[in-house]
């Protein structure tokens, strides 16, 4: 008997921030489906390159060191997914920077840093995707980590959220203007994750947490690959210009943290 293919079966993914949690869940799950990989990273390259080894080699998989500030390193990451593998099916604009700041302490070079990595790095991650998808034809998906936050206030992170509130109106605006041409553009919007970002938070804090989830756990980089790959596959074929939600029921606990 024959063994199934994956629903990315052959799907050149590329996923920006590939090399640590949300991130590395998503580019281990596309590997799983089937997809070939590409693990951009600003840091680590060790991980990232042994995250190849393990995905199957440079047959399945390549790391890209690329900063997604940077329209030249952006452009250098596509360059160096379609000289692997020949074209780009799905992109994923995942790479993200969180710092907590209210607007009466905020300070110019975090805002320009965190706006600079989490909007800019979307935005043009998006252009240059779409230029290509529109190139080679046959449409695509691109795909933009969001949060909760770009409908929900946090005032300790005054800068994160109008980043993830400025991901909300790109997707839904790229969404309808690439629609002609078969490409769709969805935001994933995770809750409460277990990342390097919140790996230092206390117990009691993260106790708090969880009792406001319905659900009753903190969710997996696992688990937004999963839903991540599903947005970008076959299934989800009829979604475009809106976000996903994933987030154990947060938000609908007003209040709550």
């Amino acid at each position: 008997m024959s063994e199934s293919l994956g629903p990315l079966q052959d799907k050149v993914v590329v996923v920006t921030g590939g090399s640590s949690g949300i991130g590395e869940g998503i580019v281990r799950e596309a590997s799983a489906q089937g997809a070939r990989v590409i693990i951009d990273y600003v840091s680590d390259a060790e991980h990232a390159q042994a995250m190849v080894a393990e995905l199957g080699g440079p047959e399945r998989a390549i790391a890209v060191e690329a900063d997604v500030s940077s329209v030249a390193d952006l452009t250098r990451l596509k360059d160096e997914a379609v000289a692997a593998f020949g074209r780009i099916d799905v992109w994923v604009n995942n790479a993200g920077v969180e710092f907590s700041q209210q607007l009466l302490t905020l300070t110019e070079d975090k805002y320009d840093l965190q706006m600079a990595i989490n909007l800019k790095g979307a935005v043009f991650g998006s252009k240059i995707a779409a230029e290509q998808l529109i190139a080679q034809g046959g449409g695509g998906v691109i795909v933009n980590t969001s949060s909760t936050h770009e409908e929900w206030p946090m005032p300790s992170d005054l800068t994160y959220c109008v980043s993830k509130g400025g991901m909300k109106m790109l997707t839904r605006t790229a969404g309808v203007e690439l629609g002609e041409h078969g490409i769709r553009v969805v935001n994933v919007a995770p809750g409460a994750i277990r990342t390097p970002i919140n790996a230092d938070d206390d117990a009691a804090d993260q106790a708090a947490l969880r009792a406001a989830i319905p659900l009753g756990y903190i969710g997996s980089p696992e688990e937004m690959g999963k839903v991540t790959c599903f947005v970008a596959s076959d299934a989800a074929s009829y979604i475009t210009a809106t976000t996903i939600f994933a987030d154990g029921g947060l938000m609908q606990q007003p209040g709550a943290v």
